[in-house]
């Protein structure tokens, strides 16, 4: 009895743990036989909180698909919040790695997280499978509208002659994108990344509070959060991370490399699966997301949510992750987070 009993709990351990060693694969099935896939609901996980950019990516998505009548299963968002996403990049990529029912959203974290040192994942994009970028943002300079700042030069002038007495925010930890956006300018033109004074906020509307309140000079955020106080008169912004103008209330706002610096950053937000997802899956979830970039659906989400479309395939969106983790790399390393 003892040994049946042993045999059972033996076998449900190992559907429950599919990173168990000498475990079964729950997904075995599901990888070897796609025909018809998806047979099941499909759940969309944001590796966050609800409000933040990875759940409305994760719910326009699924909004669009489901007016637009993409796919033909029923679609879950799931948050799963934690450690900026690197729970659940633990969770997903060892017990979810061959399931094809379980996708998320994620953006420039998911190769920061990999790469510093504190509070690191050891899991990144290489371990997963990339199916599409679908939008892009980028970074924007902001300081209050009566900064003694008029253009990046000026702030780019006092951080090489006192990097210390420059008050830099962000709305994200040491080590994260806003940070590293913070100093790219400086680290392009010669400045020691280590040498600038850095300022953590929660989120980006802290940032500007702390901005606005004279508790920073000059934060790093999205572009696409200050539209509304360059439009009230409350900031300026001196430059953004785009390879070209934007459009809006930043058009007459020049570039990085307007200002000087030879430099560009994408904020991305992509679409992935699991590392062993079979090749039907793959190209299931290609063809559909292709097919929602240019649906009348996904259009209405990028104009409510301020968005601006920019689909990628999975082999194109590999290769500029492999461009972007490198350049990530390099300007950690400098600032001494690298791992």
């Amino acid at each position: 009895m003892k040994k049946w009993t042993g045999w059972i709990l033996g076998g449900l351990l190992a559907l429950g743990m599919s990173a168990c060693s000498g475990g079964g694969d729950p997904f075995a099935s599901e990888k070897n036989s796609t025909e018809g896939y998806p047979e099941k609901p499909v759940t969309i996980v944001a590796p966050s909180g609800a409000g933040g950019g990875w759940d409305l990516t994760a719910r326009a998505m699924a909004k669009a698909l489901t007016e637009e009548k993409l796919i033909k299963q029923s679609l879950t968002v799931e948050n799963k919040p934690g450690g900026g996403g690197v729970v659940f990049m633990a969770e997903y990529a060892t017990q979810d790695k061959a399931n094809p029912y379980k996708l998320f959203v994620n953006s420039p974290p998911l190769l920061i997280n990999h790469l510093k040192k504190e509070g690191n994942s050891p899991y990144g994009y290489k371990d997963t499978t990339p199916l599409a970028q679908l939008t892009r943002d980028y970074g924007a300079f902001v300081v209050k509208k009566d900064s003694k700042y008029k253009k990046l030069s000026d702030l780019l002038a006092d951080l090489k002659a006192n990097p210390r007495q420059v008050r830099i925010a962000g709305g994200s930890a040491p080590g994260s994108m806003d940070h590293v956006m913070a100093v790219l300018p400086a680290y392009k033109l010669g400045v020691d990344p280590k040498k600038l004074k850095y300022i953590p906020y929660d989120g980006g509307g802290e940032a500007i509070a702390a901005l606005l309140g004279g508790n920073a000079d000059v934060i790093a955020t999205d572009a696409s959060a200050v539209s509304e106080y360059v439009k009230a008169g409350k900031v300026r912004v001196l430059a953004v991370t785009s390879p070209k103008r934007l459009d809006g209330e930043l058009k007459a706002v020049p570039t990085l490399k307007e200002s000087g610096v030879d430099t560009e950053f994408i904020i991305w937000r992509g679409v992935f699966g699991p590392k062993e997802m079979s090749a039907e899956a793959k190209a299931y979830w290609e063809n559909t997301l292709k097919s929602l970039s240019k649906s009348g659906a996904w259009e209405e989400e990028l104009k409510a949510n301020r968005w601006e479309g920019d689909y990628k395939n999975s082999a194109d969106f590999q290769r500029f992750l492999t461009g972007q983790e490198k350049q990530l790399r390099d300007i950690l390393t400098e600032m001494g987070m690298a791992k």
